[in-house]
């Protein structure tokens, strides 16, 4: 019995798709669970929410092998690769969702997973932290860069609206629209590319508080997290096709929109193994973490996540434009201006977090209210 133990104890050691977290890793028994009701018991709304929370350990696991790669190529190529795969979660269920044509349910999960990274992840970190502390301070600086590129996606995000209204009165599909969001997406990504060079080379110190000279030193092989990689990234692809596939019969059945399931059920899910990291970095007072994460995520969908996918929906048949719906486009605004005037002083207490959550919750209720 203790050899057959030993034995199960190593080859749960050596399994490719697991968490040094004990929380993620209890998590995982949703992932055979959501594949044998879906080919064992097809239950629409079942099959849905038991994908969606299998996808939630599997993105901590993959946050967790891109930073342990990260660790082999070098601080410059190591930033690049967890900024670009910060996301990876929501561009796969995203590009998911466009093969099968839900447009709507892409759109609303970007605009939700900027929302809830500004409004609920941070203001849930926020108040996490100031729980028995009078304030928390962080980098006004790193902040405000990070701020100051939210309001040019911003900018990207409401002109090809201004520019539909201003020739068409209305917000419907045009072609035009799609050549436009084209060439703003190819702006946001240069935009992008351009704050790597900025947060790795020119002004690397306003965002990393060590030299690459300090940094420790990789653990194990690099297979390892190879293999992690791309185990998580097929078994989170797999249950995204399932997610996705029962979005119609759940919003029939639960008298949901389209645009509420993006904005808040799909963006929590694609953003839930970011939330507890950023709110225990909070409570550990690391600030500047909790701020990079939850600024920092929204700000990649933004200007990298959200262009790409429109690139995306070109290939794949399926055009996306960068046309919001006016709920959507205040509720970014509004997001971003309150999360500028909180942090402008760079220091917060755990009411400004509270006010955070309370308006994001008062956005949740008016896209639930929305008419089918």
């Amino acid at each position: 019995m203790n050899e057959a133990g030993t034995g199960l104890s190593r080859l749960w050691q050596n399994f490719p798709v697991r968490s040094r977290h004990r929380w993620i890793n209890l998590l995982l028994v949703a992932v055979p669970a959501a594949i044998a009701i879906h080919f064992l018991y097809p239950n629409p709304i079942l099959s849905f929410i038991i994908a969606g929370v299998a996808i939630i350990p599997l993105a901590g696991i993959l946050g967790e092998a891109t930073e342990d790669l990260a660790e082999h190529v070098g601080s410059t190529l190591g930033g690049i690769l967890n900024a670009t795969m910060g996301n990876a979660t929501e561009l796969i269920i995203a590009f998911f969702a466009l093969r099968l044509g839900h447009v709507q349910v892409v759109k609303a999960s970007l605009s939700g997973s900027i929302i809830g990274n500004l409004l609920l992840v941070l203001g849930l970190s926020i108040i996490a932290g100031g729980i028995g502390r009078q304030k928390q301070t962080f980098s006004r600086e790193a902040t405000g860069a990070n701020s100051t590129m939210m309001f040019i996606a911003v900018v990207a995000l409401i002109m090809p609206a201004v520019y539909d209204l201003s020739l068409y009165g209305n917000l419907r599909q045009n072609p035009m629209l799609v050549e436009l969001s084209l060439a703003a997406s190819a702006v946001l990504i240069l935009v992008y590319l351009a704050s790597f060079i900025f947060m790795l080379k020119t002004h690397k110190s306003l965002f990393h508080g060590r030299d690459e000279s300090g940094e420790a030193k990789p653990h194990g092989s690099v297979i390892r997290p190879l293999v992690t990689l791309a185990s998580a990234t097929v078994l989170i692809g797999f249950l995204s096709e399932i997610l996705v596939g029962e979005i119609d019969s759940v919003t029939r059945s639960l008298g949901m929109t389209e645009v509420f399931v993006g904005v808040i059920v799909v963006a929590i899910i694609g953003n839930a193994a970011e939330h507890s990291t950023a709110i225990m970095a909070a409570r550990r007072n690391q600030m500047d973490l909790a701020m990079s994460i939850a600024v920092g995520s929204s700000t990649q969908i933004a200007l990298f996540v959200a262009p790409l996918l429109v690139f995306l929906s070109v290939l794949i048949g399926h055009p996306m434009s960068l046309v919001f719906g006016p709920l959507e486009i205040a509720s970014i605004v509004l997001s971003v201006l309150i999360v500028h005037m909180i942090s402008a002083d760079g220091e917060t207490n755990w009411f400004e977090g509270a006010q955070l959550v309370a308006v994001y919750l008062i956005l949740a209720v008016s896209f639930y209210f929305i008419p089918a």
